[in-house]
C-alpha cells in the first residue's frame, strides 16, 4: 500500500481550502482517468491522488464543473469531481475529517461502512451536521473490506458532486484474484440547480420525462392496453423522473464524449469495481464481447456468477472480474434504465484505440405487473431473459380483458371477470386507491394514489427491460455468499413496510408517512434482535432502499448463504425480504436513495437498542 502524504501544516490547508472559491473550476482527479491501477500482487502503478489513512482530510468546496459543452454550479471534494479515492485497511484505525468551505451546513455520509453511529454522517439524526467554516473528524475501527463510496446527506448536495469512492483492502488475502483494478463510479451531471428540479417535479412530476410525451401512436400496444393506460392518466413509459437530456451521464466524472480509457494488458484479470453514485438513475451495465463475473455486491464477497449483463440501483457497488484475452478495445456501456442516455469508457490494451458502442436500446415499458398484478407470469427469473417488457410495447403476460377487471372485488390470488361497468372506478383505482388491503400502520391520506393489488417477491427479475434479452442478466435469486459468515438465527419477530407516494403530486413516503411526521418516532429494534422486513412497493417506481449502519441478507432461496447487502431494489408493485440482525446500536437512517424521493420524505430513522438498555 502507498503511504500517506496528507500531513498538512494549517499554511497548507487553508491554502488547499481557499483555491475551493466560488470561481474556482473543479477538475476530475487522477484514479478517475483511467491511469492508475491497482493489483492484490503489488502496490499502486500510478496516481498520487489516493488519500490513505490512518488521517484524511476531505474539504468540501463549491465551484463551477464542465462536461459535454455543460457548464454549471457544483460541490467537490478537495478540488475535483468525483471526490478523491479514499482508500483504507482492514484491522486499522481510520480518521476521516471533514472541512466544510460553504455557505451553507454540509456533512459527509460514509457509505455502507460499519462505525459508530455519531460518525455515520447524517445531520439531525446521528451529528448536527457540519457548519460553514467548520469541521467533523469521524473515528472508527476499520471493521471490514470492500467497494463503498462516500457522500453528502445536506439537501441535495449529492446532486451538484458530492460523492466519492472508498476501497478497504482486506487484512489477510483477498479472495478474489487480479491483476489490475479499474474503479467505476456511475454518476449524472445537470448545470441545473437541484432545487430548481426539485420545484419542477413537484409542479409536473413529468417534467423532464421526454419519452414519456410521446404519442400512444409510437407504441406496439394491443387496443385494450392503450385503453387501459389513457383511462389511468398515465404513460407505460414513466420510467424515470429525471433522465437525458436533463443528465449528462458520467464515469468518473468524464462524459461519453471524453474518450475515457481504461488500460489493460491482453490475458489479464480485471477487477472492475462499479459503485452508483448517481442521485436519480438506474444503469445497465454490459461491455459486449467480454463476460462478467460479478464477485462482490455491496462490498460482501459472493460466489463468482458469470453474466453478460447487470443493473446497478442507486447507491449500490458490485465488483466484476473481467479476462481480455487478446488485445483490442471493449466498449464498458452505461445504459440509464428509461435507455435516453449512456456513460462510455473504453477498455483497451493500446492508448487512442477506442471500441465501438451500440445504440441505445428501444425503452422498457411499464406492464400489469409493474402496477401490483403479480399473479401474471413475467420471465427472466433465471438471469436468462424470457418474455417481458424491453422493447416496445411487450407486456409480462398476454393482454388481459381489462374491461372487465374490478380491482375492489378482485380475489388476490387469481383473476376474476367482475361487471363491465366497474371498469372507469377500479382501473382508476390505481388512483383511488383499494386502500382495504393496507395494513393499520399505513396512514392513508393524499400522499397514497396508488396501492399494489397483489404484489409478489420478484428477487428473480433482473430489472426493467432486460427480462426478455438474449443473453445472461443478474438478478438477486443468483446472488450466494462466498461464506456462510452470518447470523444463522431464525427470525425473532417479522415487519412489514409499504413504499409509498403519490406520483402525480410528487409525495414520496414510508405507510403514507412524510419523514417529517415521525422523525420523532422511529422504527425501534432491541440490541441484537433477529428481524425479518418484508418491503412492499405500492408505487410503479423502483426504489433502493439502504439502511444505514448495518447489512441485511437478502431472503433470496440461498439459505445460509443469502448475501449481504446495504441497498436493495424493490421492484414496481412487487416485495422484497431481508434478514437483519441489529447488532450495531444507535440511531439509523433509513430511506429510498433515489435523492428526490428522501428529499420529498421516503425516510425513516431506524433505532436500536444499545446492550446495556436491554432488560
Amino acid at each position: 500500500m502507498m503511504k500517506s502524504n496528507i500531513s498538512l501544516s494549517r499554511r497548507q490547508m487553508i491554502g488547499s481550502l481557499a483555491a475551493l472559491s466560488a470561481t474556482s473550476g473543479l477538475s476530475m482527479p487522477a484514479w478517475s482517468k483511467g491511469k492508475m491501477s491497482h493489483s492484490n500482487h503489488g502496490a499502486f502503478k500510478q496516481g498520487s491522488e489516493v488519500l490513505t489513512g490512518p488521517m484524511v482530510h476531505l474539504n468540501v468546496g463549491e465551484g463551477s464543473f464542465s462536461t459535454s459543452g455543460r457548464v454549471g454550479h457544483a460541490i467537490g471534494l478537495n478540488g475535483s469531481i468525483p471526490g478523491l479515492l479514499i482508500r483504507l485497511q482492514e484491522g486499522t484505525k481510520a480518521k476521516l475529517m471533514v472541512h466544510n468551505m460553504l455557505k451553507e451546513d454540509s456533512s459527509v455520509h460514509w457509505h455502507g461502512l460499519l462505525l459508530p453511529f455519531q460518525f455515520d454522517g447524517v445531520p439531525g439524526l446521528s451529528f448536527p451536521g457540519i457548519k460553514p467554516g467548520g469541521q467533523f473528524t469521524a473515528k472508527f475501527d476499520v471493521r471490514q473490506s470492500g467497494t463503498y463510496w462516500y457522500h453528502s446527506h445536506s439537501g441535495l448536495q449529492e446532486q451538484s458532486g458530492h460523492y466519492g469512492p472508498i476501497i478497504i483492502d482486506p487484512e489477510g488475502k483477498d479472495p478474489v484474484e487480479y491483476d489490475r483494478e479499474h474503479v467505476i463510479l456511475l454518476s449524472e451531471f445537470t448545470p441545473m440547480h437541484p432545487h430548481k428540479i426539485m420545484k419542477r417535479l413537484k409542479v409536473a412530476e413529468g417534467y423532464f420525462n421526454r419519452q414519456k410525451t410521446a404519442t400512444f401512436d409510437d407504441y406496439d400496444m394491443s387496443g385494450e392496453e392503450r385503453l387501459m393506460w389513457g383511462r389511468m392518466r398515465m404513460m407505460p413509459t414513466d420510467i424515470a423522473d429525471v433522465s437525458a437530456p436533463a443528465y449528462t451521464y458520467m464515469i468518473n466524472g468524464h462524459s461519453a464524449a471524453d474518450g475515457l480509457e481504461l488500460p489493460y494488458e491482453p490475458g489479464e484479470r480485471i477487477r472492475l469495481r462499479f459503485i452508483n453514485g448517481s442521485a436519480m438513475t438506474f444503469f445497465n451495465i454490459r461491455i459486449p464481447g467480454l463476460p462478467l463475473t460479478i464477485v462482490q455486491a455491496d462490498g460482501q464477497n459472493v460466489q463468482p456468477t458469470e453474466v453478460d449483463e447487470f443493473q446497478i440501483g442507486i447507491a449500490e457497488t458490485y465488483d466484476v472480474i473481467v479476462t481480455p484475452k487478446k488485445s483490442g478495445a471493449f466498449a464498458l456501456v452505461a445504459e440509464s434504465m428509461d435507455r435516453s442516455g449512456m456513460a462510455q469508457a473504453t477498455l483497451t490494451s493500446q492508448t487512442g484505440q477506442r471500441a465501438n458502442f451500440p445504440e441505445l436500446r428501444d425503452p422498457p415499458l411499464l406492464s400489469m405487473v409493474d402496477m401490483g398484478h403479480g399473479g401474471m407470469m413475467e420471465g427472466g427469473h433465471d438471469g436468462h431473459g424470457g418474455g417481458g417488457h424491453s422493447g416496445h410495447g411487450a407486456m409480462d403476460a398476454k393482454p388481459m380483458d381489462h374491461s372487465k377487471m374490478d380491482h375492489s372485488k378482485m380475489n388476490h390470488g387469481a383473476m376474476e371477470k367482475p361487471e363491465p361497468a366497474a371498469m372507469d372506478h377500479d382501473m382508476r383505482g390505481m388512483k383511488m386507491r383499494d386502500t382495504s388491503r393496507l395494513p393499520d400502520t399505513v396512514e392513508v391520506g393524499p400522499g397514497i394514489d396508488m396501492v399494489a393489488m397483489n404484489p409478489q417477491d420478484r428477487m428473480g427479475y433482473p430489472g426493467l427491460g432486460l427480462n426478455n434479452v438474449p443473453h445472461r442478466v443478474l438478478n438477486y435469486k443468483m446472488l450466494r455468499s462466498l461464506e456462510m459468515d452470518h447470523d444463522r438465527r431464525p427470525p425473532d419477530r417479522e415487519m412489514e413496510l409499504h413504499l409509498t407516494g403519490n406520483m402525480e403530486r410528487y409525495m414520496w413516503s414510508f405507510d403514507g408517512k412524510k419523514y417529517s411526521s415521525v422523525k420523532d418516532n422511529p422504527i425501534r429494534f432491541a440490541y441484537n434482535e433477529r428481524v425479518r422486513v418484508k418491503l412492499v412497493n405500492d408505487t410503479m417506481m423502483a426504489h433502493p432502499i439502504h439502511l444505514h449502519g448495518v447489512f441485511f441478507e437478502l431472503v433470496n432461496g440461498q439459505g445460509h448463504h443469502q448475501p449481504k447487502k446495504h441497498t436493495v431494489i424493490v421492484q414496481p408493485g412487487s416485495t422484497a425480504t431481508f434478514d437483519v440482525t441489529t447488532d450495531e446500536p444507535g440511531d439509523w437512517a433509513f430511506h429510498c436513495h433515489l435523492l428526490y424521493h428522501m428529499h420529498a420524505g421516503m425516510m425513516q430513522t431506524v433505532s436500536v437498542a444499545f446492550p446495556e438498555d436491554v432488560r
